[in-house]
């Protein structure tokens, strides 16, 4: 039975090599179409009556010669998915092709062509003394190669098991992990993972290599090794990264054929590589985890940087990740060892070296918590901040070496990513801030170039508007600006020179002078002005306090007159932010205080030089500009249009001034528009309705008009004459107004007011006398009594329009109304009667004396009601009363 089941798998295997060698022969016809030369098994060998190397495919049925191929250097072969080879064969003069029944079969040939053809090039180059193996030596090998390999497959082509791991069979085993495929792969790390002793028998031939100095073998393993890494088995990963085998693996990877010389990386990890340990870890599988995490970064950042690829230099960081979680997670649940720290670090005994290994393993175990979940980590801070992490941090920020300033720092920013309430309520809560002091004044000390980065980010974190909650989010901002913010700008203030000494003084008594004035790096002041900045736009309303109260904006350009360019810049871009918000007080402080003078002095001092400061000032003036800021507008034009004149080739600069005198044609319109031409308002009132029906009156109303002032015209004269009321006229005080007209409701009776003073030459009356409808007792108390009433109604009713409607009425009737002008005086003599001839140049004057009342109309009417004077006096019906 047993000898039947080595046949029969004999059989197999020869079958499953037939099967892999199995393949089509086809050839591209003139047509463009490929036509089957028929089926049969591909070989390399020797050509007859050659001692060159080609393909040679027989028939499987006869045997008969199907095809016979030389292989040569100059043949151009393409694998065309992953069971086609073709190639343009030369003696043919056409295209050739072989398409094989199995992929492994396909690859086997493949490869063989490529190793001939790499072969034949080496020895047409004279090289094939230092060169690879001759291509004979190579065929045989991967004939004995592929044989070997069969054996060690089931009847499906899937491997059983690996070679026995020995001398002889590393080719084999290499070739098996190289050429396998992704499941071959796959089996490969399982059988490796399931053979416990396969990395004590490949170590112990590289050991024995390594004695007998057998740089060809340990070329081998070196690739070997390296093949078995690039697996990317966690299992596998394992056990070459454990205690047992990690040196010697790491000893196999320093044979690297393509490296000359021989690397000494056991050597720097056992001499040079030392485990300190500022308190000593009880806890075995911390200790291995440590060891085990460095030896892997080692070989990844170290030794394989080149050669791993994606996938397994992502499985490499996360066995970093995941060892960093444990150990942090081991050493955070240890209550003790936590205390035992922190009971270190407080110690007044204790050494500096000591302490700083304690505050540098504080960093790293602080930094390394980022592995955790996010829950734990702020469980882990919390817990720190409870045992006093701040305390600590505050005796560590007072140290003079920079080293420990730079890790406590460090361990400030990661407490204030995770959570900064925490770091906050400690401030609020410490008596007289010094950690929250210690911050400032960290600032603006000279621990190096990153240090002052440092502090900025921390104060920046600190007084974030946006990420701040809680009852103390205004206690913070509030010790802050009370306490260092004036520190900080004094510091600017102090730093700067003073203004009569300009940024190209050369006086060395002068510099002399000012030694002191520079003593703070210009990197300092560039990061307080940042810090300055991001309080203008977080804290408008305090900043805006402090400022307009301290004077603090002026300052803060005294860095105007620093010779270093990015200060000035730095000053423009404050200057720009505080411009920025829109505040009104801000603005008018600005124009008040001149605060734009150091900003435009630095401008013309610039001159045409085309950097950072030109285009800083244009565009703070192109801001302006845009947002309309109108005071700030006319205070740059009117108080440096003279500095900005020789700049107005920028188009900044031309717009700028072109918005200015855009204001000043609007203020000229509204100027212009508050004064209107009073005669137009006059006309344009027009008669209101019921005065239209007043003077509108039937035609038959206007003769009896005329009859009444013919009348009275007799009446006159008859009284002249006589004598009879001369002196009674001359009595009686100057008057001068309208005729008193009757309408059928006395209440209504509007007269219109007293004609203002005029010319000699232009004091004439007009006087239009109408028929009253009722008969009124001008004896009586009553009627006294209504003409009171009458004439309080005037000064509420009386218009300019009335006087200018009389005017056109009595033009426009001047053919039918007879004028006349009885009772009236002109100062203090009898006026003279007016004859029919002069009847027309009296309307004309008339008119004219209309236009120059109701001018004067609009003067006199706001203080009507306090000037007029009622005559009282006892009036017959025909006398007009008089209104001042």
């Amino acid at each position: 039975m047993g000898e039947q089941e080595q046949r029969e798998a004999s059989a197999a295997a020869a079958a499953n090599s037939s099967s892999m060698q199995r393949v089509k022969v086809y050839r591209l016809r003139d047509g463009g179409k490929w036509d089957d030369r028929g089926t049969g098994h591909v070989a390399i060998d020797y050509i007859k009556g050659s001692k060159d190397l080609g393909l040679t495919v027989l028939d499987e049925e006869d045997n008969e010669t199907l095809l016979v191929h030389n292989i040569t250097s100059d043949d151009i072969y393409r694998k065309q998915e992953e069971t086609i080879i073709s190639w343009r064969d030369p003696e043919a003069a056409t295209e050739l092709a072989l398409s094989f029944q199995e992929a492994a079969g396909c690859s086997y040939i493949w490869d063989n062509i490529c190793e001939i053809q790499r072969n034949l090039q080496f020895s047409n180059l004279g090289a094939l003394e230092v060169g690879p193996c001759p291509a004979s030596e190579h065929l045989e090998a991967s004939r004995v190669l592929h044989s070997h390999d069969e054996s060690f497959r089931s009847v499906n082509g899937e491997l059983r098991e690996l070679p026995p791991v020995d001398l002889s069979n590393l080719p084999l085993i290499l070739k098996t992990i190289l050429e396998g495929g992704i499941t071959d792969q796959m089996r490969v790390a399982e059988l490796i993972t399931q053979d416990r002793d396969f990395f004590p028998k490949l170590l112990e031939i590289f050991r024995m290599c390594e004695d007998l100095e057998n740089l060809d073998d340990l070329h081998m393993i070196f690739k070997l090794v390296r093949g078995i890494i690039l697996l990317n088995s966690p299992s596998i990963f394992d056990k070459i990264f454990s205690d047992e085998f990690i040196l010697d693996i790491i000893g196999a990877l320093e044979y690297d054929p393509e490296v000359a010389k021989v690397q000494k990386h056991r050597i720097f990890l056992k001499d040079h590589v030392i485990f300190k340990e500022a308190i000593p870890i009880k806890n075995v599988s911390v200790v291995s985890r440590i060891h085990q995490t460095y030896r892997i970064g080692y070989l990844k950042d170290v030794i394989l940087p080149r050669t791993l690829d994606d996938a397994t230099m992502a499985s490499l960081n996360t066995m970093i990740h995941t060892n960093n979680a444990a150990v942090i997670s081991l050493l955070k649940d240890d209550a003790c060892f936590i205390q035992e720290l922190f009971s270190r670090m407080r110690s007044p005994n204790i050494s500096v070296e000591s302490k700083r290994e304690l505050v540098r393993f504080l960093h790293e175990f602080c930094t390394l918590s980022k592995s955790l979940p996010l829950v734990q980590q702020l469980r882990l801070f919390r817990d720190l901040s409870g045992e006093g992490v701040f305390e600590i941090i505050s005796d560590v920020l007072q140290s003079q070496d920079r080293k420990i300033v730079s890790a406590g720092t460090d361990i400030v920013i990661l407490f204030l990513n995770q959570d900064p309430n925490l770091l906050r309520s400690y401030i609020v809560q410490q008596e007289g801030n010094s950690l929250l002091g210690l911050l400032v004044k960290g600032m603006v000390t000279d621990f190096g170039e990153q240090m002052h980065c440092q502090f900025l980010e921390i104060l920046r974190i600190l007084m974030d508007s946006f990420t701040m909650s809680g009852a103390h989010r205004d206690v913070i901002i509030e010790i802050f600006y009370e306490r260092h913010l004036d520190y900080l700008v004094d510091v600017i203030a102090s730093c700067c020179p003073p203004r009569n000494i300009t940024r190209r003084a050369t006086n060395s008594a002068a510099i002399g002078r000012n030694t002191e004035v520079h003593r703070i790096k210009p990197e300092i002041l560039l990061n307080i002005c940042e810090l300055l900045c991001f309080c203008v736009v977080h804290h408008p309303y305090r900043i805006k306090c402090n400022f307009l109260m301290n004077n603090a904006i002026e300052k803060i350009l005294t860095m105007t007159r620093r010779s270093e360019k990015f200060l000035v810049v730095a000053a423009v871009r404050f200057m720009r932010t505080i411009i920025s918000r829109n505040d009104e007080h801000l603005v008018r402080h600005v124009v008040k205080f001149n605060l734009l003078k150091p900003i435009i002095d630095a401008f013309v001092e610039n001159g045409d030089r085309y950097n950072m400061l030109q285009s800083g000032v244009l565009e703070l003036l192109e801001h302006i500009r845009k947002e309309n800021l109108k005071p700030l507008v006319i205070y740059v034009i009117e108080s440096f249009s003279d500095q900005l004149m020789k700049f107005e080739h920028f188009g900044s600069i031309q717009a700028f001034k072109l918005k200015y005198q855009q204001y000043l044609e609007s203020a000229e319109t509204k100027l212009s528009a508050s004064v209107p031409d009073i005669r137009k308002k006059a006309e344009g009132r027009g008669l209101e309705k019921e005065e239209e029906d007043y003077f509108n009156e039937d035609s038959d109303e206007e003769d009896s008009v005329r009859r009444t002032k013919h009348a009275h015209h007799e009446e006159r004269k008859a009284d002249v004459a006589n004598g009879s009321e001369a002196d009674d006229i001359s009595s009686r005080p100057k008057s001068g107004g309208l005729v008193d007209y009757a309408d059928d409701d006395d209440e209504d009776f509007n007269p219109p007011p007293k004609e203002p003073d005029r010319p000699a030459e232009d004091d004439e009356l007009l006087k239009i006398s109408r028929v009253k409808r009722k008969s009124v007792n001008t004896g009586d108390g009553k009627h006294a009594d209504g003409e009171v009433r009458k004439r309080q109604k005037i000064e509420t009713r009386i218009t300019c329009s009335k006087i200018s409607a009389l005017t056109s009425l009595a033009s426009k009737h001047k053919d039918s109304l007879a004028l006349s002008s009885p009772s009236c005086e002109v100062n203090g003599i009898m006026g003279e009667h007016a004859t029919h001839s002069d009847e027309q140049q009296h309307s004309t004057d008339a008119a004219e004396t209309s236009r120059q009342i109701g001018g004067d109309c609009i003067k006199a009417m706001g203080n009507l009601s306090s000037e007029k004077a009622v005559n009282t006096t006892k009036t017959n019906d025909s006398e007009p009363y008089s209104v001042r």
